[in-house]
C-alpha cells in the first residue's frame, strides 16, 4: 500500500490553520464591507442618500472595483476616540473601470465618524491620489463628510493640506471630478473647487466655508444650509457647481457619461466613438433657426444640437452665466469643446461671469487636448458701472488669455454679428484660431452701424435739415461699405463664407484635418494669468 506523501514543509495541521486564517480574513473584510451597523445604513437611506459602496457600484463597471487599505484604522487617542476604531476609517479608496477604462475613486462613508477626515483617513486619500497621478487615470471623489475630525486636531488639517497639494499637482494632468453627495464644509470645500468638475444633488448636497450657525453669530443673518450652500445656490449664483441633478443615481450616471468624453490623462486624446450620424449631413434647419435680423433672439442650443452628432450636447455650467454656453459634444465621433454666445440671455453679450466661465472651460479643453469650436453671435461686452467697477477688463482678459494660450485645434464660426473687442476675444483669427468661417448673414465690425454712424457723423447729423433721414442713410452706407458679409473674408480675417446648410460638413472636415496639429510652446516656468 502506498502512503500519500505530504508536501515538504506542510502538515494537515498547518493547512487547517491557514484555512482558518483565510476564513478569518474573509469574515473581517465582510464586516468592513458591510459597515458599522444596519442601523447606520438605515439612517443613511432615510436621508435619501446611498451608502459609499452603493455609490461606487453605480459609478464603476460591475465587479471592477479593487479596494485599497480596506482594513486601515486610525491610531488616535483621547476624547473617547481610541475605543471607536472602524475599518476603512470612514473613507473607501480604490480603482475600477468606467466603460473599460481605469478610474480611481475615493468615497467618504458618512456612517463612520460622519465621514470626517482624520490622519489615517487623509493618508488613504493621499495614496489613491498619488496612484491616480502615477497611473495617468481620472480621479473621482464622492464627498459626504463632516469636515475635519475634531478629536485629531491639527493632524486633520494637515491631511487637507496634502489633498489640496495633490489636487494642484494633478490639475491639467488627469481629469478630477468631485461629486458632492452630502455636507462638504470648511476646508473640505476647497478640494472640489480645485478640481475640473463639480456635481451636486438637489436637496442632498451642501457646500460652504462657514455654516449657518457661524454666519448667524457673526453677521446676524439667519439662513438654512440649503439656502447658504445648496445645489441650486452653487449652480445659479456662485458658479461652484457645474452640474445639478435630482437624485444620486442620475448624477453618477452623468459622471460616467462625462468620463466617456474625457481622455484618461493629458498625454492622450479624448476617446473617439463610432458615429452613425453622417458627417456630411446637411443642416437645412439652421436656415430657419437663426433670424437674419441681428436684434431678434434665438436659442443657440438648438443650433448646437443641429450640428453635433445625434444632437448630444453635454452643457457645463448650464445655469450660471447663461449668456454664454460651454459644453462637450462629438463631431464625426471626435470630441470637441463648444463655446457659444447665447442670444436669448442678455443678447449673448460677454460680461464678467461669462468671461470667467468660458475662460476656465477653454483652459480645461486645452489641458486635455479637446479641440475648440467657437460659435459667435456677440454684440460686445456688457456696458455699465457695475461691470467696469467689478473688473470686466481683467475678467474679459482671462478669456482672451485662455484662447491665446490654447494650442489645441481651434475653429471659429460667426453666425450673425461680431462687434468690437468681443469679436476679438471670441477666438478670432487674429488671436490664433486655425480656421474662421462665417455665414452669409455675418456682420463683423467695431460696433453696430447705428452707433458707428452716430459717432463718425455726429456733426453732419446735428447740422442736417433732416437729421433722422441723414442718419438712416449714413447707417445704410456704413453697413454696405464696412459690414457686408464678405468684407472680412476679402481681407483674410475669415477663411470662407459658408452655406448654413453645410455647417456640419465643413466643421467636421476642419476638425478632421486639424487632428495632427502640433504647437511648440515657449519655454517658461509658468505664465502669469490675469487676476
Amino acid at each position: 500500500m502506498t502512503v500519500p506523501q505530504e508536501p515538504i514543509g506542510q502538515s494537515p495541521r498547518v493547512n487547517a490553520d491557514a484555512r482558518a486564517r483565510a476564513s478569518e480574513l474573509y469574515a473581517t473584510k465582510e464586516l468592513a464591507r458591510r459597515g458599522p451597523s444596519e442601523r447606520a445604513t438605515r439612517a443613511q437611506h432615510a436621508k435619501g442618500k446611498l451608502t459609499a459602496r452603493e455609490r461606487i457600484d453605480l459609478l464603476l463597471d460591475a465587479g471592477s472595483f479593487a479596494e485599497v487599505e480596506q482594513l486601515r484604522r486610525h491610531r488616535a487617542v483621547g476624547f473617547g476616540i481610541a475605543e471607536r476604531k472602524r475599518h476603512t476609517d470612514g473613507v473607501i479608496t480604490g480603482w475600477g473601470t468606467v466603460e473599460g477604462r481605469t478610474v480611481f475613486v475615493y468615497a467618504h462613508d458618512f456612517r463612520i465618524f460622519g465621514g470626517a477626515l482624520g490622519e489615517a483617513h487623509a493618508a488613504k486619500i493621499h495614496k489613491i491620489m498619488d496612484m491616480a497621478i502615477a497611473a495617468g487615470a481620472p480621479l473621482v471623489s464622492l464627498n459626504d463628510g463632516a469636515g475635519a475630525r475634531i478629536q485629531e486636531g491639527v493632524s486633520a488639517l494637515a491631511g487637507y493640506g496634502g489633498i489640496f497639494r495633490r489636487n494642484v499637482q494633478a490639475s491639467g494632468v488627469i481629469p478630477q471630478i468631485s461629486v458632492i453627495l452630502g455636507p462638504c464644509a470648511g476646508g473640505a470645500a476647497y478640494s472640489p473647487a480645485l478640481t475640473d468638475f463639480v456635481f451636486m444633488v438637489r436637496g442632498t448636497s451642501q457646500m460652504f466655508i462657514t455654516g449657518p450657525d457661524v454666519v448667524k453669530a457673526v453677521t446676524c443673518e439667519d439662513v438654512t444650509q440649503e439656502r447658504l450652500g445648496g445645489a441650486d445656490v452653487h449652480a445659479e449664483l456662485s458658479g461652484v457647481s457645474h452640474f445639478v441633478y435630482e437624485d444620486e443615481r442620475t448624477c453618477l450616471g452623468e459622471v460616467r457619461y462625462l468620463l466617456s468624453l474625457l481622455p484618461s490623462n493629458n498625454m492622450q486624446n479624448p476617446p473617439d466613438a463610432p458615429c452613425t450620424d453622417p458627417a456630411d449631413r446637411r443642416t437645412e434647419a439652421l436656415l430657419a433657426l437663426v433670424p437674419t435680423e441681428g436684434r431678434l433672439p434665438y436659442d443657440m442650443r438648438r443650433v448646437i444640437e443641429e450640428i453635433v452628432d445625434h444632437g448630444d450636447f453635454l452643457e457645463i455650467h448650464e445655469r450660471w452665466a447663461p449668456n454664454i454656453l460651454c459644453g462637450l459634444a462629438r463631431l464625426g465621433g471626435q470630441v470637441v469643446g463648444i463655446v457659444a454666445n447665447q442670444p436669448i440671455a442678455l443678447a449673448g453679450v460677454l460680461d464678467i461671469k461669462a468671461s470667467e466661465k468660458a475662460a476656465r472651460f477653454v483652459r480645461m479643453c486645452d489641458a486635455f487636448s479637446i479641440p475648440l469650436l467657437s460659435l459667435v453671435d456677440v454684440p460686445g461686452f456688457l456696458p455699465g458701472v457695475d461691470q467696469e467697477h467689478g473688473g470686466v477688463i481683467r475678467h474679459g482678459a482671462k478669456l482672451l488669455y485662455a484662447y491665446c494660450e490654447a494650442s489645441v485645434p481651434r475653429v471659429q464660426l460667426i453666425l450673425r454679428k461680431a462687434y468690437g473687442g468681443a469679436y476679438i476675444v471670441m477666438d478670432s483669427r487674429s488671436i490664433g484660431a486655425d480656421l474662421s468661417y462665417a455665414w452669409p448673414t455675418n456682420e463683423i465690425a467695431v460696433m453696430g452701424a447705428e452707433g458707428a454712424a452716430n459717432i463718425i457723423f455726429r456733426k453732419q447729423i446735428a447740422d442736417a435739415a433732416d437729421p433722422e433721414a441723414l442718419r438712416a442713410q449714413l447707417v445704410k452706407d456704413y453697413r454696405a461699405e464696412l459690414m457686408h458679409p464678405y468684407y472680412a473674408v476679402e481681407r483674410g480675417l475669415v477663411d470662407d463664407v459658408i452655406d448654413p446648410a453645410e455647417t456640419r460638413s465643413v466643421l467636421t472636415g476642419a476638425f478632421r484635418m486639424l487632428r495632427t496639429k502640433h504647437v511648440q510652446q515657449p519655454s517658461r516656468k509658468h505664465a502669469n494669468t490675469p487676476l
